[in-house]
């Protein structure tokens, strides 16, 4: 089902927000678990998102072949905008992707998908999450940081494409235990 784009760029998202400021509302996004037939929308945005995107076969892979997966799509209007995967092991979240529509980033999805990982790990168990991200991917960087997660390290050359090194990040405690 096709949906009209969303602009509503003008008003901030509300930790932008002055006092007083109108802030935009949150986006009623919805969540359900990846399936097969979701990777047509998500290699969609895969490839928009990123310089190296997955193949279909990895994605393929992570949902059919490895327990340790879980992966997850988020919804507007019943459109996939989003999408965002991690490994569970042990006591650890590993996240290994997550991306957003170019249309809806700066809105808030990034946020709600990245808490919405972090509710699932909890579920489970998991109270420590940890990921890797460009040092040049200054958005996610600021998500990550707004979250709680601390920059704990460097992966030299981490991402074929470039060469570039990884920032790795931690968040120690997701709340395990508490209402």
């Amino acid at each position: 089902m096709a949906t009209q784009p969303i602009d509503d760029r003008r008003a901030p998202r509300r930790e932008e927000a002055g006092p007083g400021e109108r802030t935009r509302p949150p986006l009623p996004l919805e969540f359900r678990e990846m399936r097969l037939e979701d990777l047509p929308e998500v290699l969609d945005i895969e490839r928009v998102s990123f310089p190296t995107p997955w193949s279909r076969q990895s994605f393929v892979n992570e949902l059919t072949d490895n327990g340790y997966a879980h992966y997850v799509v988020a919804l507007l209007d019943g459109r996939i905008v989003g999408y965002s995967g991690m490994w569970l092991i042990l006591d650890e979240a590993h996240i290994t992707n997550i991306a957003v529509h170019p249309e809806l980033r700066g809105r808030g999805a990034g946020d709600l998908l990245l808490s919405e990982m972090e509710r699932r790990a909890r579920e489970r168990g998991i109270n420590r999450m940890t990921l890797e991200v460009r040092p040049s991917n200054t958005p996610a960087r600021r998500l990550y940081k707004r979250h709680g997660f601390v920059e704990r390290g460097i992966r030299k050359g981490y991402y074929a494409d470039t060469q570039e090194d990884a920032i790795i990040m931690w968040k120690e405690d997701l709340g395990l235990g508490r209402a």
